[in-house]
C-alpha cells in the first residue's frame, strides 16, 4: 500500500487525470509537447500505482481509460478504425517484467512447467499509423489519433519509401498493417539544421519532427521530408497468416515492410531481459531513438484469452529504460490546502533540467516525509522523476548542515484554523471545512470537472472568481448563476455569446448522470467507480443516502446490503454514513436536488442469459483464472460480487467450494458448474 490517504489519492488522481490529458493533447494532437517521454511515463506511472493502491478511485476520465487523444481541428480528414489501435502498460524493473509473466500464467491457468514464448523488440519512439490493405493494394492509411478515431494521411505516406503501395506475393483480401512512422537520428540533425538555415521553427526531437511531417494537409510537404517506417503489428485482417506473433511479423517482413533488426523469439524472464540489456548496450548507437522494449505473448491463440483491459493488451508490455535524476536546491516550502483540507507541502526548486524537461516543483507529501527527509529551504537534494506526479526526493544531500527544521503550521494557511492529524493518520488537514475558502473552492472545481458534471466554460479560474464575489458558495448555487446573467455580462472578459454559451451548458446538466453527481460531491473514497458501482446496485440517488443512513444507524442488513456490493467496503460505507450524518452535508444534497432531477441510472447490458444479474464465483477454476472469468462475466453484462446473500442470482463452483457454496443452498441460489459457465458465455458468443 502506498503510503498516502485515499483522499489525497483521489486529489492526486484529479490533477493526474488533467495533466495527462493536456499531455495527450499537446503530443499526440498538436505535435508540441512540452514533457519529455520520461517525464509523461512518470505521471502515467504514478496514476496506475494509484489507480491500484485505491481501485475504486478509479475516475471517469482516468487517463488508463483512454488511449491517445481526440483527434483535434485539422484539415485532414477522419478516419474510424476498425479495430482499435491500443496503447500499451509500462514496467520499469525486472520485478515488474515478472510480475508480468506471473500475470500471463494466472490468467491463462498455466501448468509451472508450461513454457511461455513472448517476442521482443525495440520501443522506436514514432508516430503510430495503420496502413489498410485491400488485394495487396493500400487503400488507406491513418494516425492512431484517440484510438478509435485517427486522421487520413493516405496521401502522405504514398511518399515514405518503406511503405509499399501493393503487397509484395499473396497477401489476404484484407490485411491491416500497423507500425511507427519515424525520422532517423541523421535525417533529423539534418532537418532542423536546413529549418535553422531557414529561420523556421525547430523541431524538439525526432518524434517530434516525423509527426509533424507526416500529419500535412500539403503531402509535398511530407514529401520532402526523410520519413521512416516498420511494422510491428496488425489491426483489421481478413485472415490471419500465422499461428503466433513471430510467425505473422515474418509474413509481413516478406510483403516488403520493414520490422525491427532486433526483433526477436524469447522464453521466460531471463531471455527477455537478456534481449532488454542487448538492446539497452546498442541503444546509444542505433540510427533512430528508442525508450525502451516491447514484449508480446507469441501464441495467438492466447493473446486471445487474454484479451484487453481498458486502453491495452493483457498479452503485451512495454519495458521502458530508466528515468533520469538531477541535483538541485529547495527555494522554499509551500502549503496547499486541497478539498479534503489536507495541507500539502510542496517543495520550489532552482530550475534543473531532468530527462530534457526543467523541473522547478517537487511534492513533499506530508509533515512525516519532510522529516524523513530534513528537507529544509536552502538544501540540496537529488529528484528523480520516475513514478510521481511531479519528481520526488531521493536524497538530502545537505541534511546534516545546522540549520533550523522546517516548521510545519499548525493552522490552515488559508482560513487559520487549526490544523491537526486524526489518531493513526500522517496528513494533516485544516479542520475549517466549509468555511475554509480553499476547501469550498476546491470541492465546487471537483463538482464541474470533467469526470463529474463536466460543465464547461466553468473552468478554475471562473470558480474563484464568482466565488470571491459570494456567487458560489454550494453546488446549488452553480444551476442559480442564470439569475446573475447581467452581472456576469458586466464582468470584463465576459461577452453576451461566453455568458449565454456557459449558462447553456449548466442548464444542460439539470438532469445529469446520477454516478457522476454522487462522485462530484467528493465524499470520502467514493470514487468515479465507486460510485458507478452503487448506483448500478441502487439505481437512484435516494435509495444510496437510506441505505447508508441506516447503516450508519447500525442497521446490520443495510450495511451487509452495502458491503456485498463488489468493491464496496467498510471504508466506504463508513464515508457514506459520516456524510449523511452531517446536518449542512444533507443541506447541501437536499439544496442540490431542488435544482437537479438525474434520472434513474441503468447500465447498457449485451443479450445474455446472466446480463443485469449477480454472479459470484467460489472454489478453484480449472480452465481459466479468476480474473478470466471475471472479465466474461463483465462482457456479458453481469455483476461479478464477492459474497453471496439474497441478492445472488448464480453461482459458479469449482472444486473446493466451501461455506459459499452452503449459503447458496441455503438461500436456493442456482449453482452452475465451470462447463455450465463455459456454455453460458458460448450461447451469448452466437
Amino acid at each position: 500500500m502506498l503510503d498516502i490517504s485515499e483522499a489525497d489519492a483521489a486529489n492526486e488522481l484529479m490533477r493526474l487525470a488533467k495533466a495527462i490529458a493536456r499531455a495527450n493533447r499537446l503530443y499526440h494532437a498538436e505535435d508540441a509537447p512540452d514533457i519529455s517521454d520520461a517525464e509523461y511515463d512518470a505521471l502515467v506511472r504514478r496514476n496506475a500505482e494509484l489507480e491500484t493502491a485505491f481501485p475504486h478511485l478509479v475516475r471517469a476520465d482516468s487517463p488508463s481509460q483512454g488511449v491517445g487523444h481526440e483527434v483535434s481541428a485539422s484539415p485532414l480528414s477522419k478516419v474510424t478504425h476498425a479495430v482499435r489501435m491500443m496503447s500499451l502498460d509500462n514496467a520499469f524493473s525486472p520485478e515488474e517484467v515478472a510480475d508480468f509473466v506471473a500475470r500471463v500464467r494466472r490468467f491463462l491457468s498455466l501448468a509451472e512447467a508450461e513454457p511461455v514464448a513472448f517476442t521482443a523488440e525495440d520501443k522506436i519512439d514514432g508516430l503510430s499509423c495503420s496502413l489498410r490493405y485491400e488485394h495487396g493494394k493500400l487503400v488507406l492509411a491513418a494516425t492512431r489519433g484517440d484510438g478509435s478515431v485517427g486522421e487520413n494521411v493516405t496521401a502522405n505516406v504514398a511518399h515514405i519509401r518503406d511503405i509499399p503501395q501493393r503487397l509484395a506475393g499473396n497477401s489476404p483480401d484484407l490485411f491491416e498493417v500497423r507500425g511507427e512512422v519515424y525520422m532517423s537520428k541523421t535525417d533529423f540533425a539534418a532537418l532542423n539544421a536546413a529549418q535553422e538555415a531557414a529561420g523556421a521553427k525547430l523541431f524538439a526531437n525526432p518524434r517530434n519532427a516525423a509527426a509533424g511531417s507526416l500529419r500535412q494537409k500539403d503531402a509535398s510537404v511530407t514529401a520532402a521530408r526523410p520519413l521512416r517506417f516498420w511494422a510491428h503489428g496488425w489491426g483489421a485482417a481478413s485472415e490471419v497468416p500465422g499461428k503466433t506473433q513471430a510467425d505473422v511479423v515474418r509474413v509481413i517482413e516478406s510483403w516488403g515492410l520493414p520490422v525491427s533488426p532486433l526483433f526477436a523469439q524469447v522464453e521466460g524472464v531471463d531471455a527477455m531481459l537478456a534481449h532488454y540489456a542487448k538492446i539497452a548496450a546498442q541503444r546509444a548507437d542505433l540510427p533512430y531513438d528508442i525508450d525502451g522494449v516491447v514484449y508480446k505473448v507469441d501464441r495467438l491463440d492466447w493473446q486471445a484469452r487474454l484479451g484487453f483491459v481498458a486502453k491495452a493488451p493483457r498479452w503485451a508490455l512495454a519495458h521502458k529504460f530508466p528515468a533520469e535524476r538531477a541535483e538541485t536546491v529547495i527555494e522554499a516550502i509551500d502549503i496547499q490546502v486541497g478539498r479534503t483540507g489536507k495541507l500539502t507541502p510542496v517543495g520550489r526548486l532552482a530550475p534543473v533540467l531532468v530527462g530534457g524537461v526543467t523541473v522547478t516543483n517537487v511534492t513533499l507529501h506530508n509533515r512525516d516525509e519532510i522529516a524523513r527527509l530534513g528537507a529544509r529551504p536552502g538544501d540540496r537534494v537529488i529528484i528523480q522523476r520516475a513514478g510521481d506526479v511531479i519528481p520526488q526526493v531521493v536524497e538530502n544531500l545537505t541534511r546534516d548542515e545546522q540549520r533550523p527544521a522546517f516548521a510545519f503550521p499548525d493552522h490552515c494557511p488559508d482560513c487559520g484554523s487549526e490544523a491537526v492529524a486524526e489518531e493513526g493518520e500522517v496528513d494533516v488537514r485544516c479542520t475549517g471545512g466549509l468555511i475554509c475558502p480553499a476547501q469550498r473552492t476546491e470541492r465546487l472545481k471537483h463538482f464541474v470537472s470533467r469526470a463529474a458534471l463536466d460543465i464547461e466554460g466553468l473552468g478554475e479560474k471562473t470558480i474563484d472568481q464568482f466565488f470571491a464575489l459570494g456567487w458560489l458558495e454550494s453546488p446549488a448555487d452553480i444551476f442559480r448563476l442564470r439569475r446573475r446573467r447581467d452581472a456576469i455580462l458586466a464582468l470584463e472578459g465576459w461577452k453576451e455569446r461566453s455568458v449565454d454559451n456557459l449558462l447553456a451548458s449548466i442548464e444542460a446538466k439539470r438532469m445529469p448522470d446520477a454516478a457522476r453527481l454522487l462522485f462530484g460531491l467528493g465524499i470520502r473514497h467514493v470514487g468515479a467507480v465507486t460510485a458507478r458501482d452503487l448506483l448500478k446496485h441502487f439505481h437512484d440517488l435516494s435509495a444510496v443516502r437510506d441505505t447508508a443512513e441506516k447503516a450508519r444507524a447500525g442497521d446490520a442488513e443495510a450495511a451487509a446490503e452495502l458491503t456485498a456490493i463488489d468493491g464496496i467496503g467498510a471504508a466506504v460505507v463508513e464515508a457514506l454514513g459520516d456524510f449523511f450524518h452531517e446536518e449542512h452535508n444533507r443541506a447541501v444534497w437536499d439544496d442540490l436536488l431542488s435544482q437537479v432531477n438525474p434520472p434513474r441510472f441503468e447500465v447498457a447490458t449485451i443479450d445474455s442469459r446472466v446480463a443485469g444479474k449477480t454472479v459470484v464465483f467460489t472454489g478453484k477454476l480449472e480452465t481459466m483464472s479468476r480474473d478470466e472469468a471475471k472479465s466474461q462475466a463483465e462482457r456479458l453484462g453481469a455483476r461479478v460480487a464477492g459474497s453471496v446473500s439474497a441478492k445472488t442470482d448464480l453461482i459458479v463452483a469449482g472444486p473446493g467450494a466451501g461455506s459459499k457454496l452452503k449459503k447458496a443452498a441455503e438461500l436456493g441460489i442456482e449453482v452452475i458448474d465451470e462447463a455450465g459457465w463455459a456454455t453460458i458465455v458460448a450461447d451469448a458468443a452466437g
